[in-house]
């Protein structure tokens, strides 16, 4: 709290600041301000080392794959790299449910193909870090396939989300 005499200086400096023209003085800015930030992109912390499935792949070498690499899901992809779908743990329970809990004998086309999503949802390798994480809310995804001119090239999750959150601690959130 500032003291009667102190806030009697301050507004004379005011009215002396005022009769000079100035209206409003904050002091040299720092340049620091006036820099443009650079965009943190998807592309800078996406996963391209994934693990990756095809179409034809059995469901339980899939299960056996989520388990021994600990990961929820991963992308099918055909014999060009392209993305035609996802498969998930919950995929995978789908299947689970439609025949072993029904004591049904292994169904050979068991593959990713009769259960994976294909209608997926991929993000762009030049979004801002900060937009994908928005995407990640709105859409309830937990990662999204990264694709340049219709090939997987990587896949963004929202824990890639939270180490960009991590290293920008203290700086804007341009």
């Amino acid at each position: 709290m500032l003291y009667k005499k102190e806030k009697s200086v301050i507004l004379d400096e005011t009215k002396k600041l005022t009769k000079m023209g100035i209206k409003s003085f904050q002091g040299k800015r720092d340049e620091s301000q006036n820099k443009n930030e650079e965009q943190i992109l998807v592309s800078d912390y996406m996963t391209t080392k994934l693990i990756t499935f095809k179409a034809e792949d059995s469901l339980d070498h899939v299960i056996s794959l989520l388990i021994k690499n600990k990961i929820s899901g991963g992308p099918v992809v055909n014999d060009n790299n392209q993305l035609i779908g996802i498969i998930s743990e919950t995929d995978c329970i789908k299947h689970i449910s439609e025949s072993k809990y029904y004591n049904m004998p292994s169904d050979t086309n068991n593959t990713v193909g009769k259960y994976m999503v294909t209608d997926v949802d991929t993000i762009d390798k030049d979004m801002n870090i900060f937009d994908a994480a928005f995407k990640f809310i709105s859409s309830h995804r937990r990662r999204f396939p990264v694709c340049d001119n219709g090939k997987l090239i990587g896949q963004l999750s929202q824990k890639d989300v939270l180490k960009a959150a991590i290293k920008v601690k203290g700086n804007t959130w341009k």
